[in-house]
């Protein structure tokens, strides 16, 4: 069944959104130490949306995930999404939920994500998270 999510990829009909969260900076850095996130590798063409997955969420990350979920349809509740994370993160499966009650009509969810994209030697790519302004 997820072979499917490659063929999505490769006919670009579908906005794919990852939603791995961002690693917080550690709070205990001694005064001077330069802090530099891991670089994210995801599915190309794929668009960021951090932080969005967590079982609750702030209104204003609500109101992130809106706004990139409005870019990546362009505007259009009809254009289908495909959430994913990483293998057995359940926060895609939240996200999905959230596009679903955004309404959104066609919403896929990947549940194994960038790990299951990865194992299937699939093309990755590093990508930055959406800017929140």
């Amino acid at each position: 069944v997820y072979k499917r999510q490659y063929q999505l990829w490769q006919e670009g009909e579908v906005a794919f959104i990852d939603v791995l969260p961002r690693a917080p900076k550690p709070e205990n850095l001694p005064k001077g130490t330069i802090w530099r996130e891991k670089p994210h590798q995801s599915i190309p063409g794929a668009i960021w949306l951090p932080n969005t997955g967590y079982e609750k969420i702030a209104e204003e990350t609500a109101a992130y995930l809106r706004r990139g979920l409005e870019q990546a349809t362009a505007g259009d509740p009809s254009h289908p999404v495909l959430v994913f994370c990483l293998m057995d993160c359940w926060m895609s499966w939240n996200v999905a939920k959230r596009a679903v009650e955004m309404g959104y009509e066609t919403v896929y969810w990947y549940p194994d994500g960038t790990d299951g994209w990865d194992m299937e030697d699939h093309p990755l790519e590093r990508l930055d998270p959406l800017p929140e302004d």
